[in-house]
């Protein structure tokens, strides 16, 4: 099943989080996204209020860099609001941004090698493992959490508005991956894969592929999930504002979606179409009515796609 969301994009200040957070959530968008970018909102800190001031959304945090946080203390924040917030929270880690990694002192001279290694433990610690490792970046001696996330699924919902969580239980950690060695890389140790806003139906079918070769060499069977942002704008001049976008990204062009409803949900059934189990739209940088740009995805968008309206009834 497929889910959609969007993002609440750090150019807003975090006092505006609350305001969207619950737009979302009473429009009965199925996820929330959130950026942890250098050097704004803390990912963490955001997440847990999102979750904590709405009833039935999945908040994301797409992604944590892991330069920046020790693996235990990862695996801390995730446990604890797992269990306070059952099968709503989605944790996403990344390489980060290795210039702002430089700025705070923390730029890995092997970031494959840290994400492996990180990405291996915070897994075992959140499946309640006892775990020692010593590795070139991570090191831990006999840690285990006293209080891991639960082992079984949450109860359902009832709420038609609350789409069953996508993650696999226990629950999922995301990877942020571009590259062929870091889409592999994420197929191998991760339980899904987030993909940069302006990814191509072919950019996913890529991503798809290379993931499935890192689980076939790690000998998984377990699902492997893609979420894809997807640049959008419903107001006007929207060419204009994507190519601005595209610009401040550093791109050329990005796939993304601008018009009615009819056509973001005909782009986001293209990424469906190429393997992607979640489409979230991004607003543009300029967007400042962000409550109206998640109420329009949720109530306009979504129910035009056919890969979304088995969770409508």
């Amino acid at each position: 099943m497929a889910t959609i969301g969007a993002v609440f994009p750090p150019s807003l200040p975090p006092e505006r989080l609350r305001g969207v957070a619950r737009a979302a959530d009473a429009a009965g968008l199925d996820e929330l996204w959130l950026w942890e970018d250098c050097f704004r909102e803390g990912g963490v800190a955001t997440q847990a209020a999102a979750l904590a001031w709405t009833e039935h959304l999945r908040v994301g945090i797409g992604v944590l860099p892991v330069p920046l946080r020790n693996a235990a203390v990862t695996a801390m924040e995730v446990s604890s609001l797992h269990r306070m917030f059952p099968g709503r929270p989605i944790v996403g880690i990344g390489h980060g941004v290795q210039d702002w990694m430089a700025q705070v002192g923390a730029k890995p001279a092997s970031p494959m090698t840290l994400f492996r290694e990180y990405a291996t433990a915070l897994r075992a610690l959140l499946a309640g493992e006892r775990v020692t490792v010593d590795g070139r970046y991570v090191q831990l001696t006999d840690v285990a959490l006293d209080w891991p996330p639960p082992s079984d699924p949450p109860p359902s919902d009832p709420s038609p508005s609350d789409p069953s969580p996508s993650d696999p239980w226990p629950l999922a950690i995301h990877a942020a991956a571009t590259g062929p060695r870091s889409l592999r890389l994420a197929g191998e140790v991760a339980d899904g894969t987030i993909l940069t806003g302006g990814s191509t139906p072919a950019d996913v079918r890529r991503a798809v592929e290379l993931a499935a070769e890192g689980r076939a060499a790690a000998g998984r069977t377990d699902p492997h999930l893609v979420t894809v942002y997807l640049p959008a704008v419903f107001g006007p001049h929207g060419a204009e504002r994507l190519r601005a976008d595209a610009a401040y990204y550093g791109e050329t062009a990005l796939f993304s979606v601008t018009g009615d409803a009819a056509a973001a949900a005909e782009g986001v059934q293209e990424l469906v179409d190429a393997g992607a189990t979640s489409v979230v739209l991004q607003p543009t940088l300029d967007e400042s009515d962000v409550e109206s740009f998640v109420e329009f995805v949720a109530a306009e968008v979504r129910p035009l796609i056919p890969a979304l309206r088995a969770t409508q009834a």
